[in-house]
């Protein structure tokens, strides 16, 4: 299967480097899973950020961003369920590892 992550940010709100930043922190990551990576400009206040078709995250709907452990999380759950992602995982209703 091939695996591909969408970000849609806001030009308006200037959000490029945001998306850019996540976008990069995901690929360091991911790097022998993610296939393909897109950032999408768009405006409205957009930022979603969708894994194979499917919307992971939504500034409107949760009420802001994702912290950068939290969308590691979200994608690797999409992508490779039985991975760890190490240290800055922590367990399951935990705020993480030390």
């Amino acid at each position: 299967m091939t695996n591909k992550v969408d970000i849609h940010y806001c030009t308006g709100c200037r959000w490029l480097l945001r998306s850019a930043w996540m976008a990069q922190e995901l690929l360091t990551t991911f790097e022998d899973d993610i296939d393909e990576l897109a950032l999408h400009p768009g405006t409205g206040g957009i930022f979603e950020v969708w894994v194979n078709d499917t919307r992971i995250w939504s500034r409107k709907e949760q009420g802001g961003f994702p912290d950068i452990k939290q969308l590691k999380q979200l994608v690797r759950d999409e992508i490779s369920p039985d991975r760890s992602l190490g240290h800055s995982e922590g367990k399951p209703g935990t705020t993480g590892g030390n």
